[in-house]
């Protein structure tokens, strides 16, 4: 399903029958809840109670999953730069198709690099 969500991102970006204001948050939306749904999957193999607790606390923990710091410090990026795209402010402007573009690459190269964190232990 996550792959799906990321092929949706992608054909909103290409859309022009979708109205300009709601297709830049409906992309960084259906990305970021991408890149939500690996990480529950991770939780849950590894750590099921995390599952439970919010996206911020499962961004500190991350490192404790994640051996690869700077792997993991991308994913607390790009989940943060996905949420701030996801909230309209009066005052900020929607991200451009580029930025859009950019965060949806980083997050498939983000879920090839977790795969591996994805399977449940053998055991």
């Amino acid at each position: 399903m996550t792959e799906n969500l990321l092929h949706q991102a992608h054909r909103v970006l290409g859309d022009p029958d979708i109205p300009g204001g709601i297709w830049p948050r409906a992309a960084a939306l259906l990305t970021r809840q991408a890149l939500e749904e690996a990480l529950d999957r991770m939780w849950a193999a590894c750590h099921p109670g995390m599952v439970y607790t919010s996206r911020r606390t499962q961004m500190l923990c991350l490192d404790q999953v994640i051996e690869d710091e700077a792997l993991a410090a991308d994913v607390r990026a790009a989940w943060s730069s996905l949420s701030r795209a996801c909230h309209h402010h009066h005052y900020e402007l929607a991200p451009t198709a580029a930025e859009l573009e950019g965060w949806i690459q980083q997050t498939e190269h983000l879920l090839a690099a977790l795969e591996p964190d994805l399977k449940a232990p053998d055991g």
